[in-house]
């Protein structure tokens, strides 16, 4: 097994190797493809895990920290924001100075800050040290992206971002069930401790096999302007997002942040073209499959990621499950992303990504529809067909739109390219919940009145009313101790049917999404540059 590292950054006259890191031996470890794959899928299961875990832990925080429902929101906001808003810019970063060094920064900058959220005994530490998580969590993901596709040939490319998106699907969907475990039988601090030894794990492992990778036409210098006025584009559409559903989608405050976003992201389009060495530059999005394969992932974030808030709800507070029993009702989805994402590489590298592409997005379009079926009282059997199904949907998508945005990009951007792939699924993840959110409000706010009138229960008053709605929209019952067995019971199957009817709804919403991205996906392809894939790489 050997491991080329070195590249020819000068012409056939001069040989020197761009870094020393690129002089190093090889060892047998050093630069092979698929312990690349181990180490970077380490760090990246912090990132990805921490997405969803954290959710679990949110009620035990409040309690613990004296927090308002508003501060433990920020818990998952200020994470998300960061996270966000930098990942384009971090992208870059990789690209200039190497993903090596980008993403051991990031594996201990993330390790380093969930210990200090564990260490932290107010609200507002725990919010500033997630935020910090999302900066450093910027940095892993891409650079994740640009180690494997500097590291491995264009025929095992497509295997190793499936297993890649194995790890990061069964992370996002094994989150609720660790976070349960943790939660209830340690602490909510364990949530956040778990990252330290997981961190140093991944920064032994990066230290002693990772190899630095840095392209020929590779950028010298920094878009300082262009990045300002992407994470400011960036940060207004986000906080927009997130903020909509208290101040309201009419709202002035919404629409001026919305149309601060749009003048931003207008006013980096015109630099782009200008400067020398742009941020993103535009002619990427010539490429009409790397386009779709962008649009794609934001709209199978929206199908997923907005789909799959209710069911938690659902399945807690309506089916009356344990954090840790919901999490393992989603098991079928996890266990069908952990088993479909390398099947799905290995199918993509045969025929392409187009087909199968389009069959995750249809199969996933079926489930979602599926879900919109549920009933109070669904059998768990009936629940699990609809998640398995949604998981195996989901597994081609996670892994062929990655190889198709990553692939069509030139290999000196490919850090920018995993940037912009994430940050589809970050923005798509944001629009689901805002926009399905507003839909499940809408229904719920339209439907609770009239069917608590039909039930014949004791009238509300207006005030009443909004208390109500907003405990429905959660699933909960909005039910006081003293309220007698008999009313209690009426007011649960209100307040559960009302619900059922508002994530139906959202759910077919999402459905109508996947359907939409099985047209876009008809527009991918190969990516053109795949053949620029693992140029420094070793031998399998």
């Amino acid at each position: 097994m050997t491991s080329q590292t070195t590249i020819d950054k000068t012409g056939p006259e001069d040989k020197t190797p761009v870094s020393p890191l690129d002089q190093a031996p090889s060892t047998g470890l050093r630069g092979h493809p698929w312990f690349t794959l181990i180490t970077v899928a380490v760090g990246v299961m912090m990132v990805a895990l921490d997405g969803t875990i954290v959710a679990i832990a949110n009620p035990a925080i409040q309690k613990d920290l004296g927090a308002s429902f508003a501060d433990v929101q920020w818990i998952t906001n200020g994470y998300f924001l960061a996270l966000a808003v930098t990942l384009i810019t971090a992208g870059k970063l990789g690209d200039r100075f190497g993903h090596r060094q980008t993403f051991l920064i990031g594996v201990v900058g993330f390790a380093a800050a969930s210990g200090a959220i564990g260490l932290s005994n107010s609200i507002a530490l725990v919010v500033t040290f997630r935020v910090f998580q999302g900066l450093f969590g910027a940095l892993l993901m891409p650079a994740a992206l640009g180690l494997l596709r500097a590291t491995f040939p264009a025929e095992k490319l497509n295997m190793a971002i499936g297993i890649w998106g194995m790890v990061i699907g069964a992370s996002t969907a094994g989150g609720p069930i660790l976070g349960g475990l943790l939660v209830q039988h340690v602490s909510w601090q364990s949530v956040f401790f778990i990252n330290v030894p997981v961190g140093v794990i991944a920064l032994v492992l990066g230290v002693l096999i990772l190899t630095d990778h840095r392209a020929e036409n590779a950028p010298r210098s920094f878009d300082v302007l262009g990045i300002a006025l992407l994470s400011g584009a960036m940060f207004c559409l986000v906080w927009a997002l997130i903020k909509a559903p208290t101040w309201g989608w009419g709202d002035a405050l919404t629409w001026s942040f919305l149309g601060a976003s749009l003048l931003g992201f207008v006013l980096f389009a015109l630099w782009e073209k200008r400067v020398k060495e742009p941020l993103i530059p535009l002619a990427l999005f010539r490429s009409v499959p790397l386009s779709a394969g962008v649009v794609l992932m934001v709209l199978m974030a929206i199908a997923f990621l907005g789909g799959l808030f209710f069911v938690t709800f659902y399945l807690q507070n309506v089916h009356g499950m344990s954090p840790v029993d919901a999490g393992l009702h989603l098991l079928p989805l996890t266990g069908m992303m952990i088993v479909g994402s390398p099947l799905a590489g290995a199918l993509i590298t045969k025929v392409g990504p187009r087909i199968p592409l389009a069959g995750g997005m249809a199969l996933t379009a079926i489930s979602m529809f599926g879900m919109s079926r549920l009933e109070t009282d669904t059998s768990s059997l009936v629940m699990s067909l609809s998640f398995a199904g949604l998981g195996l949907g989901l597994a081609p998508v996670m892994v062929g739109a990655t190889e198709v945005i990553v692939g069509n990009a030139p290999m000196e951007l490919s850090g920018v390219a995993g940037g912009l792939q994430q940050a589809a699924m970050q923005i798509g993840g944001s629009l689901g919940t805002a926009v399905l959110g507003a839909v499940m409000a809408s229904k719920v706010d339209g439907d609770l009145a009239g069917n608590w009138t039909g039930a014949k229960l004791p009238p509300l008053t207006p005030a009443q009313l909004d208390q109500a709605s907003e405990a429905v929209r959660v699933g909960a019952a909005p039910v006081t101790k003293d309220t007698p067995a008999a009313i209690a019971a009426q007011i649960t199957d209100v307040a559960h049917n009302t619900f059922i009817s508002g994530m139906s709804l959202a759910c077919l919403v999402a459905s109508g999404v996947a359907v939409v991205a099985v047209f876009v996906a008809l527009l991918t392809k190969r990516g053109e540059n795949a053949e620029a894939a693992g140029a420094g790489g070793g031998h399998i």
